[in-house]
């Protein structure tokens, strides 16, 4: 039985897509490099986020891959305030909540850029803890997962993360939990179905799932 589940922030919760397809396209154009379409984007995008900015075609020589994150931030972060989040995420939410089963977000976001996101999207009581990364550069998320999950004794078998990436599966896989994927997010379904696990549409459509 499940009593914990463990939500993927962008792509997942908040519908950011097209934001960070614009901004990476806003960097090769800078760069003089040919622009993504949505579609090459979805089968490009990966963790760690340097290895796909150098598959997007950018160039480092150009500027660093430091620099760049600084800037993505620094534009990310007040955009993505209007992005609004997927169809049903929050009433999801909640219901798990009403089935006893407590809600957390684990992000490769900076943590203090995700409170204001929570906070601006009325989101921080929908989760008992929110849990993001302690620096910019989109780290694995491996780390904060597996010590959350040490610190809170929380049984793997009873416990499932949400995510729209492989590294989400990943994630998973390294805190020994169940794992659904979404295909609304940063990756395509053939690339989230080569994890053989569950890939739906959106959040919205997991309560069937989550047993």
């Amino acid at each position: 039985m499940i009593k914990h589940v463990f939500f993927d922030f962008n792509g997942t919760i908040i519908d950011d897509v097209d934001l960070c397809l614009n901004l990476l396209n806003e960097i090769l154009r800078n760069q003089g490099k040919p622009v993504l379409d949505l579609d090459t984007y979805k089968h490009v995008f990966k963790f760690p986020i340097k290895d796909y900015y150098r598959d997007a075609g950018v160039d480092f020589s150009i500027e660093s891959f430091e620099s760049l994150s600084i800037k993505f931030v620094n534009s990310y972060q007040p955009k993505s305030l209007l992005c609004g989040l997927y169809d049903g995420v929050v009433e999801t939410v909640k219901e798990l909540r009403a089935r006893g089963i407590k809600t957390y977000i684990l992000s490769a976001s900076e943590r203090n850029n995700l409170l204001e996101q929570c906070r601006h999207y009325g989101i921080v009581e929908c989760f008992d803890e929110i849990l993001g990364i302690d620096n910019i550069h989109a780290s694995s998320k491996v780390c904060i997962a597996t010590r959350f999950m040490d610190e809170s004794n929380i049984n793997p078998n009873e416990a499932i993360l949400i995510g729209d990436t492989l590294h989400d599966f990943e994630v998973a896989k390294a805190m020994g939990v169940s794992c659904i994927l979404v295909s609304c997010g940063h990756q395509s379904v053939d690339v989230l179905e080569t994890a053989e696990v569950p890939v739906l549409n959106s959040v919205k459509d997991i309560l069937s799932e989550v047993k």
